[in-house]
């Protein structure tokens, strides 16, 4: 079923969240140092020179997916490849395959100084890959899928529900662009966050059905002081939308409450996850939308109507923050919990 303060305020909320680098003071902003010891690849050919290179020395290679704009999230990704790995090498790309038209791929942080300054300050990432578009899509790619043409990868089965009946071509682009960074980097081992959960279950099986030699690793979810997932995104929300954005994980702690009473039922732990965000959503002036809440099988992610006796789920949702009417931007925030919780 899916369904459809302020001074010291600021402060905080600008403490907590990335800053765009145009933004940045001229010390942060400013280009890095020469000293640094992460290598800066910007092609194909530099990536698997270096890497031919550890493959002699039979050293490991740990790989993070991002689009920049890192947070504490990322860089708790980054640690867990430093402990299981001889070299990291962290990706920042912007991958256009992701987003329709109409989404916010121009407005998206891009903030490569200030990512590469808190690499630098965490220490033991050996490498950067920053491609270009031209360089990952040799032969272009057009926002509009109806306009692509050439080589692209679909998880059928796992891409059409939760995120994917609100992003049709989002899972798409996912898949696409994790295929050809696997094939470039070929790491030991790749490390994605679970706040992303259909994303790592879609990455998953595409690990598994192209047989590609790659262990994946799903890491916990990274979350702000309140309780919010981190996300690059997250950078979008001024204060009073940061307090409204919390609704999402109070609606799942709802449900996990109600799933901790007894209930098994997908009408009676949803609608206890709903009911917490009905009341703020009958506000229209709170700029709050429901785009989903589902509770689906965690392998699948077929929806379920009741978890079986000794059985897993997962609990999702996403909700749009912002009213557009009033010329705020609209930003989307997801988030989950497995239930039970060390499922």
């Amino acid at each position: 079923m899916n369904i459809g303060q302020k001074s010291t305020g600021a402060i905080r909320t600008l403490l907590r969240r990335p800053i765009p680098s145009s933004r940045l003071p001229p010390l942060l902003s400013r280009p890095m140092s020469a000293t640094s010891d992460i290598k800066i690849l910007r092609t194909v050919a530099e990536v698997r020179q270096w890497r031919r290179d550890l493959l002699v020395k039979n050293e490991s290679v740990g790989f993070v997916p991002t689009m920049g704009a890192l947070h504490a999230g990322h860089l708790a990704l980054v640690n867990h490849s430093k402990k299981e790995n001889d070299h990291t090498i962290v990706s920042i790309f912007v991958n256009p395959a992701q987003f329709a038209p109409h989404e916010d791929l121009d407005q998206y942080p891009r903030t490569f100084d200030s990512d590469k300054a808190k690499l630098d300050e965490l220490g033991g990432v050996s490498a950067i890959f920053l491609p270009t578009v031209k360089e990952m899509y040799p032969n272009g790619i057009k926002l509009d899928r109806s306009k692509q043409v050439g080589a692209f990868v679909e998880v059928q089965g796992l891409s059409h529900q939760l995120e994917g009946s609100v992003r049709p071509h989002f899972f798409r682009g996912v898949a696409t662009v994790v295929t050809k960074l696997l094939n470039i980097v070929q790491p030991e081992r790749l490390y994605l966050g679970q706040k992303d959960v259909q994303q790592t279950v879609v990455v998953r099986r595409m690990v598994t059905d192209l047989h590609i030699p790659t262990d994946v690793r799903v890491c916990p979810t990274v979350r702000e002081s309140d309780g919010l997932a981190m996300s690059s995104r997250n950078a979008y929300l001024n204060e009073e939308q940061w307090e409204r954005a919390n609704i999402l994980i109070q609606a799942l702690k709802a449900g996990e409450e109600a799933y901790l009473a007894g209930a098994r039922s997908q009408k009676d732990i949803v609608g206890a996850a709903v009911a917490v965000i009905g009341d703020l959503m009958l506000k229209s002036e709170n700029g709050v939308t429901l785009e989903y809440m589902s509770l689906a099988d965690p392998e699948t992610l077929q929806e379920i109507d009741e978890i079986p006796e000794g059985g897993k789920a997962i609990m999702s949702g996403a909700v749009r923050i912002g009213n557009a009417a009033k010329g705020e931007r609209v930003t989307r925030i997801i988030d989950n919990q497995f239930l039970p919780r060390d499922a």
